[in-house]
């Protein structure tokens, strides 16, 4: 909460400067004749979890986050933009997305998680933590200054870490890797003389993962992040929008791999699925 004060304030800082340190047609870190047009972005606001379950192991419990493990609250969202448009044609971003929810609960059933059971009455913390970092690059097929339809691909890095901890510190399961994920990849986006635009950004895959990561068993998985976002543009081609979202992913399968890090599970199956839905509001400075 308090990083995200901070980051509004400076964001209001900003804002309140362009008025005195550019002329209402400049942009505050383009120049108007360059091929490449340089942008970054800021959004937050809160997120809902629409459904979550989790089992490690064959033999380990379907665990419901949102009905089991707290996560029935709305949660704070952020997510970071940096990019560039080359040529008017080319466009290419990096993202990053903060994604950790940590609750507490009393388990009121046993509750098995890899190799571990939480008895019943367990005092538990939880941590799902599922940030990501994303390179999208797209190609935009229709020329028109208004009109933009973006088509192209992303790679994406998750940095998964999940643990599920008695406040006692009796029992303690963890599970974490870091992964490669390739998406298709979408952009839109439609100027309107008012000064405001509406724009659609879709990015997503489903495959097994001898697409996803190379490996030679069966293991399915896919992610979707699809938003609808309506802006208006301010003096010094700057943006303020709000956006709507929906992000998840799922993973179902029984790993190969030798376990070769203690954070690793020690069980080979996993299925993991997530829904969120997002409400937020930013800012773009181009």
């Amino acid at each position: 909460m308090r990083r995200n004060m901070i980051l509004a304030s400076f964001l209001f800082v900003l804002f309140g400067l362009t008025g005195i340190y550019a002329g209402d047609d400049d942009s505050l870190i383009n120049r108007e004749d360059s091929p490449i047009q340089f942008f970054g972005e800021y959004e937050t606001g809160f997120f809902g979890v629409t459904g979550h379950t989790l089992q490690i192991g064959d033999s380990g419990t379907n665990f419901n986050y949102v009905t089991q493990g707290g996560q029935d609250i709305l949660l704070p969202f952020e997510r970071f933009t940096v990019g560039a448009t080359l040529y008017d044609r080319h466009r290419i971003s990096l993202l990053y997305q903060p994604l950790e929810v940590n609750t507490q609960v009393n388990f009121r059933d046993p509750v098995t998680i890899d190799d571990v059971t939480f008895a019943s009455g367990t005092a538990m913390n939880l941590k799902y933590g599922f940030p990501f970092y994303r390179v999208s690059y797209s190609y935009d097929v229709i020329d028109d200054p208004d009109l933009v339809l973006g088509v192209g691909a992303a790679l994406q890095i998750r940095d998964a870490s999940i643990v599920f901890s008695s406040v006692d510190g009796e029992d303690l399961t963890v599970s974490q890797n870091v992964g490669p994920v390739p998406a298709l990849h979408i952009y839109s986006r439609w100027e309107l003389p008012s000064g405001i635009n509406l724009s659609a950004d879709i990015t997503g895959l489903y495959a097994s993962s001898a697409i996803i990561n190379g490996a030679s068993f069966e293991f399915e998985g896919s992610i979707l992040d699809a938003s609808l976002r309506m802006g208006y543009r301010l003096k010094h081609d700057m943006e303020l929008f709000g956006n709507l979202r929906f992000l998840g992913g799922t993973a179902t399968g029984t790993s190969e791999y030798d376990n070769s890090s203690w954070s690793e599970s020690i069980e080979q199956y996993t299925s993991n699925n997530l829904g969120t839905v997002s409400a937020t509001v930013g800012l773009t400075i181009r």
